[in-house]
């Protein structure tokens, strides 16, 4: 979480909520650091057995640091899955502007494939998700996280790829998210990487469900 997305974060209802935004860089990387361990622990112990003295001790600060920027454990969760979240969003919107996808269904592969791979890769991804055991209306307090996906990914696609922007569209999306989140966890509950043939049937299945409701 960067600076400017702490304060973005800590005055809207639904975000992080930090006690106070760094507005020093020696501040926000301490607070990353907070972050990074908090990812860590929730990998290793889970969210039941985080603490915010284990992420203190993790992190290399001191305890009252912890309580400076972060009311609680919660908080600090909160604020580590609305990082994921950008993230991801970030690495959506990258794909669907570098010129490489050349139909809708190409987005469709490229939405999966970096879910997965932070599924694979990023530190307390696997366990948060986007925030499904702490908090589902972290970006927006009347929608929940896969509500403002869905939003993120019409806004791409309607941009990239000339789709027709409406409730149809929408819908369809919805079920897609809703869809591919839970075949995606199948896929890591199978195997520890994801298995191969759920991701490869997942993209199948919903570029054949979209296929109903998209139009150009």
């Amino acid at each position: 979480m960067t600076v400017a997305q702490g304060r973005q974060a800590s005055g809207r209802k639904g975000g992080a909520p930090l006690r106070r935004v760094p507005v020093q860089e020696r501040s926000a990387a301490r607070v990353q650091r907070m972050l990074d361990a908090c990812a860590e622990l929730v990998d290793e112990l889970g969210y039941d057995g985080l603490s915010t003295t284990l992420l203190a001790e993790r992190a290399g600060v001191a305890i009252g640091s912890v309580y400076q920027f972060f009311p609680d454990k919660r908080a600090v969760v909160q604020a580590v899955t609305v990082r994921n979240l950008e993230t991801y969003l970030q690495h959506i919107s990258r794909r669907f502007t570098d010129g490489g996808l050349r139909h809708w269904w190409d987005g469709v592969d490229a939405v999966i494939d970096e879910y997965v791979e932070m599924q694979r890769s990023t530190p307390g991804f696997r366990g948060l998700h986007f925030g499904d055991i702490v908090d589902t209306h972290l970006l927006d307090e009347h929608r929940d996280n896969n509500d403002v996906i869905v939003g993120k990914l019409r806004d791409v696609l309607v941009e990239r790829f000339d789709l027709t922007a409406d409730e149809r569209l929408d819908f369809a999306l919805t079920i897609a998210v809703e869809t591919g989140d839970a075949l995606i966890k199948l896929a890591f509950r199978r195997t520890p990487d994801g298995d191969p043939a759920v991701i490869t049937e997942a993209k199948a299945l919903i570029r054949q469900y979209l296929a109903n409701y998209v139009t150009v």
